[in-house]
């Protein structure tokens, strides 16, 4: 495996059999201020993958006519390893059903030899982007998860009703708690969820 320099712009998973290809592109994209990670072969790149520690971040780039593994062949085990990032497709002997196939299991594009250098550095740009992004929104889908796991069953119940826009009074009548206690709950709620209103909160819960 052969890796260029880290910098911020985003992380490349290469596997291509042939040398000189590979190390052309390792060039190519590095010069872009991408990180490649190289591979000559889609076992190296699973037996990579398997010793990581983080989940995987950035794009996969992968050729075609590869052995033991075929490009199409390694994307499926990627998926059955739960690696559902972006994957491009390099081929020279590319043709409709196999790029049908590989976009109906969710390739981002399949890129046809010859292919122009700005061309690939394009799409791999688009595809971390809509990583980068997927990425974000996972992790604020979690942040979510976490706040509301925070908080005690009788404090789910106020919030609800809270967003539901209903006064401390009728959910103290609701749930046989004084309105005191409501308002501790309610206090407790905002803080955890880090809103500051029975509307804030209403959107909050609808994903605004």
């Amino acid at each position: 495996m052969s890796t260029t320099p880290v910098t911020d712009r985003g992380v490349v998973y290469l596997v291509d059999d042939e040398a000189v290809v590979r190390d052309a592109l390792v060039f190519l994209l590095g010069s872009r201020g991408l990180v490649v990670h190289a591979f000559d072969s889609g076992p190296a790149l699973l037996d990579f993958l398997a010793k990581a520690v983080q989940p995987v971040r950035g794009v996969f780039v992968l050729d075609v006519r590869m052995e033991p593994l075929s490009g199409l062949m390694l994307h499926e085990a990627l998926l059955a390893h739960g690696v559902r990032n972006p994957v491009l497709f390099l081929s020279g002997h590319g043709d409709i059903p196999m790029v049908v196939e590989a976009l109906k299991k969710g390739a981002f594009d399949f890129l046809e030899k010859p292919y122009s250098d700005n061309t690939l550095v394009d799409r791999i740009e688009q595809a971390l982007a809509v990583e980068a992004a997927s990425r974000a929104q996972n992790a604020q889908a979690q942040e979510r998860q976490a706040r509301l796991a925070s908080l005690s069953e009788r404090e789910q119940e106020v919030m609800h009703r809270v967003a539901a826009g209903k006064l401390n009074k009728i959910i103290a009548d609701e749930l046989h708690i004084a309105v005191r206690t409501v308002e501790v709950h309610r206090a407790r709620v905002f803080s955890k969820l880090g809103v500051k209103s029975a509307a804030e909160l209403a959107g909050w819960l609808a994903g605004g």
